[in-house]
């Protein structure tokens, strides 16, 4: 396997593919190979399902099978099957969908942009990992086209049309495995299954006519990209880091002994171009503390919740994870290399998130890719486009 491979024998994520055209079933993945569980006998009660649900919510050390059965003798041809003969799919039937706003960068830059005379931060930002409720309906596996959303827009009078301030959002999401109330941060490694990449495609302007008093609506439920593989908490256990000191101290019930920080680095590529390489692991508020801020009144998360990070941005202007800031809304366009500009995204651009924790040494842990293109708004807005989400 080359060296830098996303899929080493330490990662073996999961995902739901069609083998050669059956019926969509769990899978793992090592370099550049689909592992047909179900050909090879692993698990078959679980990963013979459509979804990794039953699986995330079993218990079971299934990845631990999974490297035994890579570790020994080669499997048969009917278990490593090349990636191009599978379709990948949704990996997991998405419960509820929540998303975060949990980079001081990222939060910081937001409100020097939208309230330039105020202080950047809200009073609450440095107390509760901050978030809104989506829907799961939204949620697509990579390579779902995504139709740009139609809404309304401020005018005299405000008048619906497509949005013209399409943008995204470099994020990490988590998913829940086993379920569960009131879960300290201490023990998130109890309900956390794993990661994916995930961008919460955003309309600017349609967020910004509709988001007081309430939050955001349509401007961040028509979309929402995740990547097909479905990366393991055990997988990414040696990257565990510290966090950021937080400050002020936060209330007991976000306090935790334990490393849940992430070292990984996220990069986006806008047609096949980099605009943002950034980190994760200075995150001010961790995943660890979002699954216990969301269940702390008594909420239940559930098998195939998936808690969205936020959008993950740095302290530098290369390091910012979505355009609103890239181009500081507008007022700084970025130039391609085909000699085009842009300060939102334009229909027919492709968006490509990547992220990865080690290598330069160190076994590299890769989520594959998260991508989404943009297709025109339906001419009328009651017929939508015809393609599946997966």
């Amino acid at each position: 396997m080359p060296d830098g491979a996303d899929f080493p024998l330490e990662n073996l994520p999961f995902g739901v593919a069609s083998v050669r055209g059956g019926a969509p079933r769990v899978v793992s993945r090592i370099g550049e190979h689909v592992v047909d569980l179900v050909a090879a006998g692993v698990a078959v009660d679980l990963t013979s399902q459509p979804s990794l649900n039953a699986l995330m919510s079993s218990g079971r050390d299934v990845r631990s099978e999974v490297a035994e059965l890579l570790d020994g003798a080669q499997p048969r041809d009917d278990v490593l099957v090349p990636v191009d003969e599978c379709e990948m799919r949704l990996p997991f039937e998405v419960a509820d969908y929540v998303d975060s706003y949990s980079s001081i960068h990222h939060a910081t830059n937001l409100g020097r942009i939208l309230r330039p005379d105020s202080e950047p931060l809200m009073p609450n930002w440095r107390h509760i990992p901050v978030a809104y409720h989506g829907r799961a309906g939204s949620v697509a596996v990579s390579g779902t086209p995504v139709a740009r959303p139609i809404g309304m827009l401020a005018g005299d009078p405000p008048s619906s049309g497509p949005s013209r301030a399409l943008d995204i959002e470099l994020e990490l999401g988590t998913v829940i495995g086993r379920g569960g109330t009131r879960i300290g941060p201490d023990d998130a490694d109890a309900h956390v299954f794993g990661f994916v990449l995930l961008n919460d495609w955003s309309a600017r302007d349609i967020q910004a006519y509709e988001y007081q008093p309430l939050g955001p609506n349509l401007g961040k439920s028509f979309a929402t990209t995740i990547s097909p593989w479905v990366v393991t908490l055990d997988a990414l256990r040696p990257f565990l880091v510290e966090a950021p000191e937080q400050d002020p101290p936060v209330d007991s019930y976000l306090r935790a002994t334990r490393e849940w920080g992430l070292d990984l680095t996220l990069v986006v590529e806008l047609n096949g171009h980099a605009i943002c390489t950034t980190g994760f692991a200075d995150m001010y508020w961790t995943f660890a503390q979002q699954l216990a801020h969301m269940t702390v009144n008594g909420a239940a998360a559930r098998t195939g919740d998936l808690i969205g990070s936020g959008t993950v941005s740095g302290p530098s202007a290369g390091e910012r994870g979505s355009l609103i800031e890239i181009t500081w809304r507008g007022r700084d366009p970025i130039t391609l290399p085909d000699g085009s500009t842009r300060t939102f995204l334009e229909d027919g651009d492709t968006v490509t998130l990547r992220g990865w924790a080690g290598g330069a040494g160190r076994p590299r842990i890769g989520f594959g890719e998260a991508t989404g293109t943009i297709v025109p708004a339906p001419a009328s807005p009651h017929h939508p486009p015809a393609f599946s989400r997966g």
